[in-house]
């Protein structure tokens, strides 16, 4: 069972993952970026200027790339600072040093660490209600928790996922953050409390169709080795 589990959950977070890059992008710069007036201009200029993709397996290569808004494929238009996530890891480790490639890993642990058991928490208690005994939770119930455990999770996250963004463009922006506390003070000193919920929405507009098939895909792939 744990090779079937571990299959399954691989399968169902790559297509949450798919499904979700482009909200994920769109979050990414709400965050780390003033230029834009919302939700619906951000992800308008995004799609009229450039492709949108993500290669980098690490979230900070990821970061950097969903950053660059250069246009692409445009004749006389400015190359991208990154090629690609090889040459964005190659550039950063150049630029900022080996440890660069770590900014703002401690962000990540402390945004990871409480809300993966509040969703996985938030998911089993919510199927339990909606299932009697003895009995495997429909689709419905399972999407329905998926998406809701993803909401949950991310408003809790966003606070530290913002944070984390921007300490993983300080570099990019020379600009120094003494550590999370300091990238907090800074944050609300020149923006006010309202920073920390920067790209809360589109979080939520994606978590739930996100969540809610990443746990269907793996309920059923559970069930489909049974």
């Amino acid at each position: 069972m744990p090779v079937e589990e571990f299959v399954a959950g691989w399968i169902s977070g790559a297509l949450g993952l798919v499904l979700g890059h482009p909200f994920d992008t769109v979050k990414v710069r709400l965050q780390t970026q003033t230029t834009y007036r919302g939700i619906i201009d951000c992800m308008v200029k995004t799609y009229r200027h450039e492709s949108v993709y993500c290669l980098a397996p690490f979230d900070l290569i990821k970061v950097r790339l969903q950053n660059q808004t250069e246009p692409r494929a445009r004749p006389g238009s400015p190359p991208p600072r990154y090629r690609g996530p090889v040459h964005c890891a190659v550039s950063i480790c150049q630029e900022e040093g080996p440890w660069g490639l770590f900014r703002g890993a401690w962000a990540l642990t402390l945004r990871d660490t409480p809300t993966m058991g509040i969703y996985f928490v938030t998911y089993e208690w919510l199927c339990r209600q909606s299932t009697p005994d003895d009995q495997n939770p429909s689709s419905a119930t399972v999407l329905a928790a998926g998406g809701f455990a993803g909401i949950v999770s991310w408003a809790v996250a966003t606070p530290l996922d913002v944070i984390k963004s921007r300490m993983q463009m300080a570099g990019l922006k020379h600009r120094v953050y003494r550590g999370v506390l300091d990238c907090m003070a800074s944050s609300v000193r020149q923006e006010g409390l309202g920073v920390f919920f920067r790209g809360l929405t589109i979080n939520s507009a994606r978590a739930f169709p996100v969540n809610a098939v990443t746990f269907l895909s793996y309920e059923y792939l559970l069930r489909w080795w049974g």
